[in-house]
């Protein structure tokens, strides 16, 4: 584990969800036409979703998305990068390279250009991921995620983040290699917001986590994934990546639009019509 990494463990527009509803990004789907949660997902704008979680989560934090989503007949694909979930990649073996090629299948595997989904730290692999696949990415969507420029990685960037409490709460191992929480960490930083059984959930799914990703820069380039059109999503409440880091990161590289939800750092739980609503209009 790099002294960066030690040292962590020691604009755009604003848009409302709610307002998105009846507006639409340029050229990346049409918008609901009855006003109900459909979105661009009626008559032929049917949309793609590749949706990629965080860390210490797998694909199974999408669940209350997912259907919503679905129901106006759109195609969603929720995967667990490797040596998370119910996935059973070698730790040792889960890096960004590893984390990419996954997306990088899934997109592989959809039925036209993708709108790329990214939480957290799944921001970093789903730039490298549009990097790899540009012209298969309709829209790179980060959800209070890690927009990085080219050659930062999620530890350099996230070191000098005050208000992220949940730092507290991160433990690594004697080797340095994985990364895990001490008790309290679900419902006093990372998702403070939730129900009990949410929290619940979330500590019942809680492995190691790969510390390696964490320290590898990634590596985009203007022509590739900068040609992608980029919306942020930012988490009001957010205590793993402070609102101001998440502002820090869509002025320093702008996106087509930034729109807030009064959430912390999981809202795809507590406020997961918001998150469905906002990709909807997509």
């Amino acid at each position: 584990m790099n002294g960066l990494l030690r040292k962590v463990l020691r604009s755009g527009t604003m848009i409302s969800a709610a307002a998105l509803m009846s507006s639409a990004l340029p050229g990346c789907g049409g918008s609901d036409t009855d006003g109900g949660t459909g979105g661009g997902a009626q008559g032929p704008d049917k949309n793609t979703y590749v949706l990629v979680h965080g860390a210490f989560v797998g694909a199974w934090a999408w669940d209350k998305v997912v259907p919503l989503l679905e129901a106006g007949g759109n195609e969603v694909i929720a995967l667990d990068l490797p040596a998370h979930g119910d996935d059973q990649t070698p730790l040792a073996d889960a890096g960004l390279e590893a984390y990419t090629d996954a997306v990088a299948e899934a997109i592989d595997s959809a039925s036209r250009p993708v709108i790329l989904v990214g939480h957290s730290m799944g921001g970093t692999v789903v730039s490298q991921a549009a990097e790899q696949r540009p012209d298969k990415v309709k829209t790179l969507v980060y959800l209070t995620a890690f927009l990085l420029k080219d050659g930062q990685s999620l530890s350099q960037e996230w070191a000098d983040d005050e208000g992220a409490a949940i730092k507290a709460y991160a433990a690594a191992s004697e080797d340095g290699t994985t990364l895990t929480f001490k008790e309290g960490w679900a419902a006093n930083a990372f998702c403070q917001d939730c129900s009990p059984d949410d929290v619940a959930r979330l500590e019942s799914h809680l492995r190691e986590e790969p510390a390696k990703p964490f320290d590898e820069p990634i590596h985009v380039t203007e022509e590739r994934w900068g040609r992608v059109p980029r919306v942020y999503i930012e988490a009001l409440k957010d205590l793993a990546i402070s609102p101001a880091e998440q502002k820090q990161q869509y002025t320093a590289l702008p996106c087509e639009r930034v729109i807030s939800i009064d959430a912390g750092h999981a809202p795809f739980m507590t406020k997961p019509k918001e998150v469905a609503d906002a990709l909807l209009s997509l």
